[in-house]
């Protein structure tokens, strides 16, 4: 999943398209050296574990949960993976509006 991600924000970095990791891994300390590992470079929230306040809010019972929300922040898909997630974006992308 992480190297489909990867290429994703790359390629759609000119886009109206964000990726945001919602963190459980620890501290913003112990989350660096993971993120720099992995080659992470979109945004992190640090939730400090599995039962952090986004995690808890969000209802996430299971690790990576998924949410694609459109341009009016509407939860549009969740748990889609790999090519899924991609046509997913890119449906949203079609429907935004004009830059």
């Amino acid at each position: 999943m992480l190297p489909h991600e990867k290429t994703l924000v790359e390629r759609l970095k000119d886009e109206p398209f964000a990726l945001l990791g919602i963190n459980s891994d620890g501290t913003a300390e112990e989350l660096r050296p993971i993120l720099l590992e992995n080659q992470i470079t979109w945004r992190q929230a640090v939730d400090g574990g599995t039962d952090g306040p986004l995690a808890t809010r969000w209802n996430v019972r299971g690790w990576p949960t998924i949410y694609v929300l459109d341009a009016k922040s509407v939860i549009r898909y969740r748990d889609v993976r790999d090519r899924g997630l991609e046509n997913a974006v890119m449906k949203l992308l079609e429907e935004a509006p004009a830059k």
